[in-house]
């Protein structure tokens, strides 16, 4: 049975507050259990948080901009950004809790000046945003660190995704490639599935996966059945709570069905072949047709093909087998339509 790596992407829905991101941590450690056939599933794999350094992430201009809506936690979108992150020493602290847990814990670092983070602690996972695709010093620096790296496909084509490739695997090729569309949230119209057998087909080398900006759940339980082996979805403890990320993510029963689903979907999958399972012998004794007769058959009467037609159960004779019933003699009498077993005819 395949394993799809889950990862619960936090981001800025912690909303600034190491507490908010220790509880979503906590949410995605949840059991998860599955009612019908008593199933414990395996939760998530990992938490992933983002880290920005304010000073080369935008210009002044945009810096300053006014940033006034229901959403901001500042008069400028600088303000705003300046809220919402978490110093260095705060995601030690979320990286601690969630490796007591007993998740990975996965960093999206936006700048080479982020890097100063890695001081402190070493993530499972690099992840590279898709807007830094062609960021390409920070993808050289990240390459050097040697870490597993995530790349999110959302706003780049084969060009540029070779060309990020072409960087990192002059260090490493511990490399997985997310189908991304940078779209919040993605329309339906405009997801094409279909990339993830695309970049298995041509990238195959790599672990494939699909990071989930729909609504809802269904677009990564379909993922997994295409051949995703890493899922990445937003996660909240509320998605109600003030934040532009929040109505779009996961709350603590979304993520309990994802997972679920998921989690099942993986048993769907099954091997590539086409059998007769164990698990449907009673069913097929029950409902599939045998042969049977027609008319009441006496002892010493040959059985002809006027006289037996099918009926359930399917313990009996198949219709392929008919040439062992006709032109048998009948041994003990059989009455109109019952099974015609092997013990009524004589060897």
């Amino acid at each position: 049975m395949k394993h799809t790596y889950i990862i619960g992407e936090i981001g800025q829905n912690h909303n600034g507050s190491v507490d908010i991101a220790k509880l979503i941590v906590d949410l995605v450690v949840r059991p998860v259990h599955e009612e019908t056939f008593g199933l414990d599933l395996k939760p998530m794999d990992a938490v992933k948080m983002t880290k920005r350094d304010l000073d080369e992430e935008l210009t002044d201009s945009q810096m300053n901009r006014p940033y006034l809506n229901p959403n901001s936690f500042g008069k400028t979108y600088g303000e705003h950004r300046a809220f919402l992150e978490l110093s260095d020493e705060e995601h030690f602290e979320v990286y601690k809790h969630t490796k007591e847990k007993g998740l990975d814990f996965i960093e999206t670092l936006c700048s080479p000046g982020c890097l100063r983070m890695l001081r402190l602690f070493t993530p499972d996972r690099l992840k590279v945003a898709s807007r830094d695709l062609t960021n390409i010093p920070l993808l050289e620096a990240l390459a050097e660190t040697k870490i597993p790296i995530i790349l999110s496909t959302g706003m780049a084509g084969r060009k540029e995704l070779d060309e990020a490739l072409d960087v990192i695997t002059r260090h490493h090729d511990d490399i997985s490639i997310l189908h991304c569309v940078s779209q919040y949230p993605t329309h339906p119209d405009n997801l094409n599935l279909n990339t993830i057998p695309y970049l298995i087909k041509h990238y195959g080398r790599y672990k494939i996966g699909f990071s989930d900006h729909t609504i809802g759940i269904a677009a990564s339980v379909v993922a997994v059945g295409m051949g995703a082996e890493i899922i990445e979805k937003h996660i909240t403890i509320d998605r109600h709570m003030k934040g532009t990320d929040q109505i779009g993510s996961l709350g603590p029963d979304g993520v309990n069905r994802m997972i679920r689903d998921i989690r099942i979907a993986e048993r769907w999958m099954g091997t590539e072949d086409l059998y007769i399972d164990p698990s449907v012998q009673s069913a097929r004794t029950k409902l599939e047709r045998s042969i049977a007769t027609r008319r009441a058959l006496q002892p010493g009467e040959v059985v002809t093909e006027a006289d037996i037609h099918l009926l359930s159960p399917g313990d009996g004779f198949k219709w392929s087998e008919r040439g062992n019933v006709i032109g048998r003699r009948v041994k003990t009498a059989i009455p109109r339509n019952e099974i015609i077993y092997p013990s009524a005819l004589e060897q």
